[in-house]
């Protein structure tokens, strides 16, 4: 069966200046925590809250991000393997079979979720001064921005694919089937960047890019729902109440995110975790139930906003 698009996805790693590579992972990342600030300082600046408790808040947001993310990944998704091997969680090593540089390779959003909540709870507290649910109505706003290109870095990544598809949206991630290594020895061409290229365009490497099955591009899917989350909120904040009922946008937040996460879920590859031993849904699936049945007590128990007698 043919493929409508029969798009063969194979990007660059990123933006190659000669002395330094930005990779376009690393690039989305810089742009959803700039795009926050931006976002946040303009809140601050409705609410008359000073700009350097904004400086705290983003540091707060940043780490609570990476290492929530990271602890997700390890404690929900392959704990199995780091439980054996500690020191990998926290260095960007790999000790065995052989010693090798791997980055931090897995990041959890409901790890990160937690991680931020947390975050927040000591931030309104000993920098803002204010309610811990003051905060997360607000900071959802610049998170559910930065979902977007968090996805759309997984992309460039070629992770966090979908299932196998015979629809016009399936895409054929290159890097998914073949690792730099497995392009190398397949082609004969010593440069992996080369011999994914020649896979990729070369006829003469047709019968390699037929094992390539196309697939659901589901971090396009997330990143396209989660413009729609972002601008829901984004409305309710800047033009209704909503922002004076306590708990409202965040319990509105946990909803729409965790409930596109649950639907997209349904056509992505497993990820690992829990789920053979619980069956019937993902572990990404199980782990967002909870999330949107805190989000909706929030939202049901949010206090209506005062109206001021004049």
């Amino acid at each position: 069966m043919t493929h409508a698009l029969n798009i063969v996805w194979n990007p660059s790693e990123g933006i190659d200046l000669g002395f330094f590579v930005i990779r376009y992972y690393s690039l989305m990342f810089v742009v959803a925590f700039g795009l926050g600030w931006y976002i946040m300082k303009n809140i601050f600046e409705r609410e008359g809250e000073s700009i350097e408790k904004l400086d705290s808040l983003f540091i707060w947001t940043v780490l609570a991000t990476l290492i929530g993310a990271r602890l997700g990944h390890v404690l929900f998704y392959d704990w199995e393997y780091f439980r054996n091997h500690l020191l990998e969680i926290f260095l960007p090593f790999r000790f065995s079979p052989k010693f090798e540089f791997t980055g931090f390779q897995g990041l959890a959003s409901h790890g990160a979720a937690i991680s931020i909540i947390i975050a927040m709870y000591f931030y309104s507290k000993n920098v803002l001064k204010r309610p811990q649910l003051w905060i997360l109505d607000r900071v959802v706003i610049p998170v559910a921005s930065g979902a977007i290109f968090v996805r759309l870095g997984n992309f460039f990544n070629s992770e966090i694919v979908g299932k196998e598809t015979t629809s016009v949206f399936g895409i054929r991630f290159l890097r998914d089937k073949f690792s730099p290594a497995d392009a190398v020895n397949a082609t004969q061409i010593p440069n992996p960047k080369e011999a994914y290229h020649a896979i990729a365009t070369d006829p003469k490497f047709a019968a390699l890019l037929e094992q390539v099955p196309a697939k659901h591009p589901t971090q396009l899917y997330e990143a396209f729902c989660y413009i729609f989350v972002f601008a829901i909120l984004f409305f309710m904040y800047w033009k209704t109440e909503a922002r004076l009922k306590s708990g409202y946008l965040f319990g509105m937040f946990l909803v729409l995110l965790f409930t596109v996460r649950i639907i997209v879920e349904s056509v992505k590859e497993s990820q690992g975790g829990f789920e053979n031993e619980l069956g019937l849904l993902s572990t990404g699936q199980w782990l967002s139930i909870p999330f949107i049945l805190i989000g909706l007590y929030f939202v049901f128990t949010a206090e209506k906003p005062v109206k001021v007698e004049h």
